[in-house]
């Protein structure tokens, strides 16, 4: 299901939300009544009873009516009762409903969007990811989190080899961007001084200006010609070549994490919050709902534990992919409680990667 925003802020900035249907469909005047507890519960951070549900749905409906709609609700696991209270508060799934199918969002005024214009204008690409990444959680008061863009697939200039010791050989890369790579590489057999300069020159000569991906394809059949030892010092040199020039490729700038220490939601439980922190510096689960969120189109929302991969029932992430002349490389998003202002998170978020994507293509 697609949830659009405000036509004003569609005509600058097209966005779909990327969301997924529940499973079980409930009646009119239960959504309404779900709708009007999940939005009290984000502002309020207290169970919701049936009396403020009375109040605020603007249905009428006896109190008798609210208790066994939402008893209907308990059952079918969009609510729960913590503890003994008399209250309800939403669960993962009543707030993936909410947001797939009631979620009214609030568009970015003008003034918002010119300020994050006045502070994402083309400079250094680097400076650009830090700056979105720290606008976002200023803006939300959570962590802000960027992944870097992929590297493009770059062709080298020049590539040169130095003996270093018997068997250990210092690679020197030098690609058409003008950036240089050194890598040590251990060989399986010591090369002399000549062969080393026969192995250079054969690449420069015949693959300058070629990807490293371009010189593996080829080197199969082309490479046979010349001794097969040196064939493995070739294959040595470009699989270090590659990982010389992908470092740092899979990466992302985290902004404002220390903000979620002074979130109660999340707070509360110390150990919880460790785990999240430690997903923070192993990277490798939040890189891969990153990477996921780069294939869609869109904001999309990962709450609680439902992806499989967050570390807390607690936290949600939005996420939207940005560009660079038209090809998708990195994704923004907000890491913060699940219980967050979702019709603000998403236009912020939906907005900066509009914004950082027009930035990093004029660049």
């Amino acid at each position: 299901m697609f949830i659009c925003i405000d036509p004003w802020l569609n005509s600058r900035f097209l966005g779909k939300y990327i969301t997924h249907n529940p499973e079980r469909m409930i009646d009119k005047r239960a959504q309404i009544l779900l709708k009007t507890l999940v939005e009290r519960y984000i502002s309020e951070g207290q169970p919701i009873g049936s009396r403020t549900l009375s109040k605020f749905s603007g249905l009428d409906l006896s109190p008798a009516t609210i208790r066994n709609i939402m008893a209907d609700l308990e059952e079918m696991g969009y609510i729960i009762s913590p503890h003994t209270s008399a209250g309800r508060i939403p669960t993962p799934l009543g707030y993936r409903f909410f947001v797939d199918s009631l979620l009214t969002v609030q568009p970015l005024d003008a003034i918002e969007v010119h300020q994050l214009e006045n502070q994402l204008h083309p400079s250094d690409p680097q400076k650009l990811i830090a700056s979105a990444s720290q606008l976002l959680s200023d803006l939300t008061q959570f962590a802000g989190i960027v992944m870097a863009p992929k590297r493009r697939s770059i062709a080298f200039r020049h590539i040169e080899f130095v003996n270093l010791s018997e068997k250990r050989i210092l690679l020197i890369l030098v690609t058409t961007d003008d950036n240089v790579q050194n890598r040590i590489i251990v060989s399986e057999k010591s090369y002399s001084a000549s062969e080393l300069t026969q192995a250079a020159n054969f690449i420069n000569q015949h693959y300058a200006g070629c990807t490293l991906e371009e010189v593996r394809s080829k080197m199969q059949v082309e490479l046979k010609q010349l001794h097969h030892d040196m064939t493995a010092l070739m294959a040595v040199a470009l699989e270090a070549g590659s990982e010389a020039m992908n470092e740092g490729a899979d990466s992302y700038v985290l902004s404002g994490e220390r903000k979620l220490l002074h979130v109660q939601d999340l707070s509360s439980n110390m150990a919880s919050l460790r785990r999240l922190f430690d997903a923070f510096d192993q990277k490798t689960t939040l890189l891969q709902l990153l990477d996921i969120s780069q294939h869609a189109q869109g904001v999309q929302i990962f709450i609680g534990g439902e992806s499989g991969r967050m570390p807390l029932e607690e936290c949600s992430l939005v996420t939207a992919p940005y560009e660079v002349d038209g090809q998708v490389v990195g994704t923004v998003g907000v890491i913060g409680p699940t219980r967050m202002a979702y019709e603000r998170i998403i236009p912020i978020v939906d907005v900066t990667a509009k914004l950082l994507s027009s930035a990093l293509s004029y660049h």
